[in-house]
């Protein structure tokens, strides 16, 4: 199944743009491992410091391999340099998945359309 992982961190504001853009490496390689759906590290624009992410992995099995590695311990080395004051990552799993938009252009907030489907062993 695959599992979501939002985070929220608070650097040093005055660094924590530089800090991204040091750790853009890091970044890259976490991309790059199987398993790896999305990954994504970004500023909040209206929060100095304040830095959100994503990540989408395809199964625990990819997320446990991720946590072994460099690039995720170098990653947490490099944020504990630049200020790190607090920090909140929760995990999700994901049973189903939709397209946000409906045939006609609609937003919707339901999974009861077109286009929608449950997740292959998500129970």
């Amino acid at each position: 199944m695959p599992i979501a992982i939002t985070a929220t961190l608070h650097l040093t504001p005055a660094t924590a743009a530089q800090t991204l853009i040091d750790a853009r490496p890091l970044i890259a390689a976490s991309r790059a491992e199987p398993g790896c759906l999305a990954y994504d590290w970004s500023l909040d624009p209206l929060s100095p410091g304040r830095v959100c992410v994503f990540e989408l992995w395809r199964d625990a099995a990819a997320l446990a391999h991720h946590f072994t590695l460099t690039n995720y311990t170098g990653m947490a080395a490099r944020l504990a340099a630049a200020g790190l004051s607090d920090a909140v990552a929760t995990k999700y799993v994901i049973t189903q998945e939709a397209p946000v938009y409906d045939a006609a252009g609609t937003p919707r907030a339901d999974f009861d359309h077109a286009g929608a489907r449950g997740i292959p062993g998500a129970g």
